[in-house]
């Protein structure tokens, strides 16, 4: 016989058909949503400040491996402004922000690679880099650097 009590009963509830619709009809708007399109433009960045031969201004002095790219460049002018609209971005993080979201999002440490380098404990950079993420999301969609589809 299992220990786990056993239930006479079990019954099920369900909300009117009204109250159902209506919450299924509008969509939960939350940023953690957007965090892979956040990060897709955080790789995007890294990737054409290599190009432009720069070094971005979040990693500081490190030095790494760059992947090496044959396309060429559309549109230099774009590509500047889209290298310092996301440098102006990341700038008005905070500094312990800024750094989570240099190791994990431009260098690609994993977030346990992270909270080792850092001397913080992995549940501590899970979160400040969802938060960081998140705050970065706000920032992107002030400076419609990213957009939200209705």
């Amino acid at each position: 016989m299992s220990a786990a009590p056993v239930l006479p009963l079990v019954s099920a509830a369900a909300l009117p058909k009204g109250l159902i619709e209506s919450a299924s009809s509008r969509p939960i708007e939350t940023l953690a949503f957007y965090r892979k399109h956040t990060e897709s433009l955080l790789r995007q960045y890294m990737q054409k400040s290599l190009e432009l031969g720069k070094t971005p201004s979040i990693l500081g002095n490190c030095m790494f491996r760059g992947k090496v790219s044959s396309r060429q460049l559309h549109n230099f002018e774009d590509t500047v402004i889209f290298v310092f609209d996301i440098e102006k971005c990341l700038k008005s993080l905070d500094r312990f922000s800024q750094e989570v979201i240099a190791r994990v999002a431009l260098q690609e440490y994993s977030q346990g690679e992270t909270a080792a380098m850092m001397g913080h404990s992995l549940r501590s950079i899970v979160r400040k880099y969802a938060e960081a993420i998140d705050r970065l999301t706000e920032i992107f969609l002030e400076y419609e650097l990213l957009t939200l589809k209705q």
